[in-house]
């Protein structure tokens, strides 16, 4: 027996080792990379994330699949590009046949509802034991598409919706099928941090790992915060004596300068929550074996409804297929596998997350379905990975005042095509991270390489293009230009 014993104890680090990780991923709607101060942020305070950098992995060049939400988040769940799931644009977007906008081109179709047969990240983690739940914003289809009905064991507010828009919206009662109302004013993203906080107290009673996706409604319209913070972020900007200050992105106006009190309340708002979900893990002794991811859906929105941030140095923001509508933030931490404090710039994107959680917790699957993404476990251990293209293709007018574009990204260079027109625009980001030096007409051969590369994309994933528009009449102001006045910054829900 005592051999035994000594046996166990010779062994219990690799098994613990072998035992799968717990998983939290943090996912912000409309959260810009440059809104956290480990990003760069003055005016914003987000404590709790910077604490969670300098005890995991920052990646500088992290890239959502799509400039608008809908499309990034069936990305990231099914490890596709969106174009394979057809889900292209924000779901609630027109249909062409539903046009109003008088727009050079009508949009390409796309599907309303993440297909139920798509193998999810709850599907995967299932079938590896893990106990699955999903919280807040969800934006994948109608009922009967829900997350119950995609893996997840437990649903708390992940409806239709692409934002809080019933009852008192940030605040209870919230208007919300899938979450009972709190205590008159209760607020949303610390409640959903709390329901996120008793499914994982009553994962580890059960003694089963788990997945907990925290999808934040947060920072995404209407503009609502708590009035402490509002206050808070009056006065700071008052003492900092910063100014709204307004460029110009094609027809819009773009924000220039951080100093929206409301956007800043709401964004340390959101940091509190991930803080509340870190010190249960703490407090609970799981956070040494605890793989917690945090990122967003797309950029930051600074040319409409309000363009409540912005993105310097990165251009433009939500809608647009510049570096401000794709860049991400992303936040690893692990344990053990990730060393504190490491900076990585390896360009990555909403795809890699299946690959990597799947090799994290050791899942295997019985169907091969197509994996867009790969593992970024290899960056975790200080490795590289093999230099590869990435891709986007939005074929849709966003609400902020973009064109349908496509783009790739191979190493520094960065290729857009302007679907109205065929125009190309050629960047190094590395020389030029703020997009501002065309390259198209002095690399005629870079550009004839990506373009290429960019072709042979669209037509392997199935990509749509938009059609010409009959309706469109050039002697009437462009349907982009709605909304162009920041006094008027009202447009549909996403």
């Amino acid at each position: 027996m005592i051999r035994f014993l000594f046996s166990l104890l010779l062994f219990a680090p690799s098994l613990m080792a072998a035992a799968p990780p717990n998983i939290v991923f943090f996912l912000v709607d409309d959260l810009g990379q440059r809104d956290l101060a480990v990003y760069g942020s003055t005016f914003y305070e987000t404590p709790n994330l910077d604490r969670l950098a300098k005890q995991g992995m920052k990646f500088t060049d992290a890239y959502a699949a799509c400039p608008v939400c809908s499309p990034t988040r069936a990305s990231i769940i099914t490890g596709k590009y969106p174009q394979r799931t057809g889900i292209t644009d924000y779901i609630g977007a027109p249909a062409p046949d539903q046009w109003k906008r008088n727009t050079k081109l009508l949009p390409a179709p796309y599907r309303d509802r993440l297909a139920l047969n798509e193998v999810t990240l709850a599907d995967m983690l299932k079938s590896k034991g893990y106990a699955t739940m999903f919280a807040g914003k969800w934006h994948l289809g109608p009922e009967g598409f829900w997350p119950e009905d995609q893996g997840f064991d437990v649903n708390k507010g992940g409806i239709d919706k692409g934002g809080p828009y019933g009852g008192k919206k940030y605040f209870s009662p919230y208007g919300n099928p899938r979450l009972e109302d709190g205590p008159d004013g209760e607020h949303l993203p610390d409640r959903l941090a709390e329901e996120t906080n008793q499914f994982i107290e009553a994962s580890k009673k059960k003694g089963q790992p788990f997945f907990a996706y925290f999808s934040f409604y947060s920072v995404h319209t209407p503009l609502i915060a708590r009035e402490d913070l509002v206050e808070k972020y009056k006065k700071k900007k008052e003492q900092m004596g910063l100014q709204a200050e307004w460029g110009k992105e094609g027809p819009r106006e773009v924000r220039l300068v951080q100093e929206h009190a409301i956007y800043a309340g709401m964004v340390e708002a959101m940091d509190q929550a991930v803080g509340k979900v870190l010190d249960k893990l703490d407090e609970l002794g799981l956070s040494d074996n605890t793989l917690v991811i945090f990122t967003s859906d797309n950029g930051g929105l600074s040319t409409s409804e309000g363009s409540p941030t912005s993105n310097v140095p990165l251009r433009g923001g939500k809608g647009w297929m510049y570096e401000g509508g794709i860049r991400e933030p992303l936040l690893i931490r692990w344990p053990g596998v990730i060393k504190a404090g490491e900076v990585n710039d390896t360009p990555v994107s909403s795809p890699d997350f299946f690959a990597t959680l799947m090799e994290a917790s050791g899942a295997t699957l019985d169907t091969n379905p197509v994996l867009d993404g790969v593992s970024l476990v290899p960056l975790f251990k200080g490795e590289s990975l093999t230099s590869r293209p990435l891709f986007w293709h939005y074929p849709h007018y966003g609400n902020q005042g973009s064109a349908p574009a496509s783009a790739v990204r191979l190493g520094d260079w960065k290729l857009i095509e302007w679907l109205e027109d065929g125009r190309m625009e050629l960047f190094n980001l590395k020389d030029d991270l703020s997009e501002t030096n065309d390259l198209a007409g002095a690399q005629p051969d870079r550009v004839k390489e990506l373009k290429a590369k960019l072709d042979e994309w669209i037509k392997e994933v199935g990509g749509l293009m938009p059609a010409k528009n009959p309706g469109y009449d050039e002697s009437k102001p462009d349907g982009r230009e709605a909304g162009a006045n920041r006094q008027k910054k009202v447009q549909p829900k996403q």
